[in-house]
């Protein structure tokens, strides 16, 4: 191999060794971005909790858990009363401060094993795990006392906020959407016996 031939070699692997360094700088460019993003995916653009999908989807897990090991979940839905009435009296902006604030009591009333979502518009999910309808009686009303006992300063005024709920168990025997339609259902109808108006 001659002199020109050799050179034309090296430059090339050089090249080559070059682009190489830059595609393993941008791989972990790109890496690092996606550890960033993947919790965001997860999370209510909102408030601090899961959003509707990554709820479902933990919920498909306690399923599982609970048919294999025998045991029971339940999963609470609440539905915040009179929320329309808070945006179409303050506005929107208002209406994000009441449901920051109760997604801020939800997150802190529940244990760290339980798993709570924002499943759309005013309505909550909160995943009481390893718990029978009993214990989660109890707890539903711990969180609606803690709901209540705290109203919501805006604009002035002092909106006191109260969530109706429905409860189902989990216990294996039913699919997520099953289960988070059979806890809607208990929530609309223990609404209707309270005389509750959306």
């Amino acid at each position: 191999m001659n002199a020109t031939a050799k050179s034309l070699q090296q430059t090339e692997t050089d090249k080559l060794k070059k682009d190489i360094r830059r595609l393993r700088r941008l791989l972990r460019e790109a890496e690092t971005e996606i550890a960033r993003l993947e919790p965001l995916v997860d999370l209510d653009p909102l408030v601090p909790l899961f959003n509707r999908r990554a709820f479902t989807r933990e919920l498909d897990r306690v399923v599982s858990y609970c048919k294999r090991y025998g045991t029971t979940a339940v999963l609470v839905y609440f539905d915040l009363d009179g929320f329309k009435s808070v945006n179409d009296r303050f506005g929107h902006a208002a209406g994000d401060v009441v449901l920051k604030h109760v997604a801020h009591i939800v997150a802190q009333s529940i244990r760290k094993s339980d798993i709570a979502g924002r499943l759309g518009g005013d309505e909550f999910g909160v995943l009481l795990v390893r718990t029978d309808a009993a214990r989660a009686s109890v707890a539903v009303e711990r969180i609606n006392g803690a709901i209540a006992e705290t109203p919501v300063e805006i604009a002035g005024h002092e909106i006191a906020v109260t969530a109706s709920t429905g409860l189902a168990l989990v216990d294996g025997s039913d699919d997520a959407a099953s289960i988070i339609r059979h806890a809607d259902e208990a929530m609309y109808a223990a609404r209707q016996r309270a005389g509750v108006t959306r």
